[in-house]
């Protein structure tokens, strides 16, 4: 399989006159560049250098991930990146991202880095690779479809704008589920009388997220990984992330996250039951907790993801006045017969 091998991530590439395209340092430098073009490729998620460097730091060793910048005359005009997810570990799976910035779109830059990309891979012999797009992004829906990539798997993105949510509706729900023997309790809580939270939880995510649909097959995580990525994130929020208890069994969670760069925004992470206690209006009272806990709080927007056939939790949210926006699209290009 010959993936273009002959292009150097060193050299100046074809494309756009004065271009380059040089691996990514690490630097701090290198770091703001890179976070300043997503902001402006995607303005509504935006981001931080922080935010990738602690990213980058909890990364399991045996994931690979290489990032290059593309530089006109000195100027960081795009950046490209393959990396692999723990949750849907192959070891010749890969995921690839390219961001232009808007100045600098329709010049080949996204040519020359996606070249980049799959002459670094060849060496790894890779099955496929997938990429993720919404699909409002015209030029890079485009982008994806000429270069063979189909797609596989929607997920849509739902806002809720929480001034306007109206409990009414809801009233007496969470007592009957209390009265059913179902407590919701915080995370926060937990921690303080429960010394076996941390493994309860992770053993927890593990059965909840065998439920979720997935564009590959999921692969369990560490739970070392697994206390890094919640328990150290400097998004928890350990009085927003409510876990559904049958006396001592956790049985559902609902989790919030806060972002500084959107401080009136909170984004919400797995929300699940275990499949034994589905169909008793569990997940909805934890995502009326989770609301109130945002009303508390003086959000405005509480930002979610659903699978587009994931018919249960998208009706909860739509009833609750979550507002659909652009699906994301996932796409995948085999790269070899099927496995």
């Amino acid at each position: 399989m010959e993936l273009a091998a002959s292009i150097s991530t060193t050299d100046p590439l074809p494309g756009p006159g004065g271009l380059s395209i040089r691996d990514f340092t690490g630097s701090d430098a290198d770091y703001a560049a890179a976070v300043a073009l997503s902001n402006a490729v995607y303005p509504e998620y935006p981001d931080s250098v922080a935010s990738w460097q602690e990213d980058d730091a909890k990364q399991p060793a045996h994931l690979k991930r290489r990032r290059w910048l593309a530089e006109l005359d000195g100027q960081a005009v795009g950046y490209a990146s393959y990396n692999q997810w723990e949750w849907m570990y192959h070891p010749q799976r890969f995921h690839l991202s390219i961001a232009v910035h808007p100045a600098w779109q329709g010049r080949g830059i996204g040519r020359a880095l996606y070249a980049t990309l799959l002459a670094a891979l060849a060496p790894f012999d890779p099955q496929r690779v997938r990429a993720r797009c919404r699909e409002d992004y015209a030029r890079s829906m485009r982008f994806l479809a000429d270069r063979g990539f189909v797609e596989d798997m929607r997920e849509w993105e739902s806002r809720l704008t929480v001034p306007a949510f109206d409990p009414a509706p809801y009233a007496g729900h969470a007592e009957r589920v209390a009265a059913s023997g179902i407590q919701v309790v915080t995370l926060r809580e937990l921690m303080a009388r429960d010394p076996e939270h941390r493994r309860k939880l992770y053993e927890l995510d593990l059965a909840l997220a065998r439920d979720v649909p997935s564009p590959e097959p999921m692969t369990e995580g560490s739970y070392e990984s697994y206390v890094q990525r919640v328990f150290e994130s400097r998004d928890l929020l350990p009085d927003g992330y409510f876990i559904a208890l049958d006396g001592e069994r956790y049985v559902g969670s609902s989790a919030l996250w806060k972002s500084d760069e959107e401080p009136a925004t909170l984004y919400t992470g797995l929300t699940g039951v275990h499949r034994a206690y589905r169909r008793r209006g569990i997940a909805l009272a934890l995502k009326l907790r989770a609301i109130a806990y945002a009303r508390e709080q003086g959000i405005t927007t509480i930002k979610t993801w659903n699978e587009s056939n994931n018919r249960a939790m998208l009706s909860i949210n739509e009833a609750l006045g979550f507002v659909k926006q652009p699906a994301w699209v996932n796409f995948v290009k085999p790269l070899q017969a099927a496995q």
